[in-house]
């Protein structure tokens, strides 16, 4: 586990789109993620960035190195406006410390304060150990999208999806 003191959350900054990228371009990470190569990646994490001029997105570093960012995919159709879907990574380093459980409690926090959300929904792929975080989170699975990724050797997954009454 981390040590509280010596992690901080803060609002994400556009130099931090190098981590992402950095992580995304991690074949172990990109396994999860529906992006194939770098042109990809560099247009979804533009995409990620894009939503820091509303301060949805957030940063972790942990004793002045940063380890972590999560994003609320805010919704600008009113019905649909309390409700978001969110992303998340923890770089490979800094898994299984504590670093996802703090994260999220801010997004929880950011969620429902500042965007007065009532749900966040996931999609996650069958195979990904993020599930059992996300479950310990509180959220439940609501449906399954058959064959929904398919990698470039043939291979499917499943995207499993799950939300969270905040």
């Amino acid at each position: 586990m981390v040590e509280i003191d010596k992690l901080k959350i803060r609002f994400s900054e556009k130099s931090d789109a190098k981590y992402l990228i950095k992580w995304l371009s991690d074949p172990e990470i990109l396994k999860w993620f529906p992006m194939y190569n770098k042109f990809e990646i560099d247009d979804s994490v533009r995409i990620w960035m894009s939503y820091i001029t509303y301060r949805a997105v957030i940063t972790a570093i942990y004793d002045g190195n940063v380890c972590g960012n999560a994003l609320i995919y805010l919704n600008s159709f009113k019905k649909i406006s309390h409700t978001a879907l969110f992303a998340m990574i923890v770089d490979k380093e800094y898994r299984g410390k504590g670093i996802g459980t703090v994260l999220f409690k801010e997004l929880f926090k950011l969620a429902k304060e500042r965007f007065k959300l009532e749900m966040l929904h996931l999609e996650v792929y069958t195979g990904n150990p993020a599930i059992h975080l996300y479950e310990r989170q509180g959220f439940e699975k609501y449906g399954v999208q058959k064959k929904f990724l398919k990698e470039l050797d043939g291979t499917y997954y499943d995207k499993i999806l799950m939300q969270k009454t905040l």
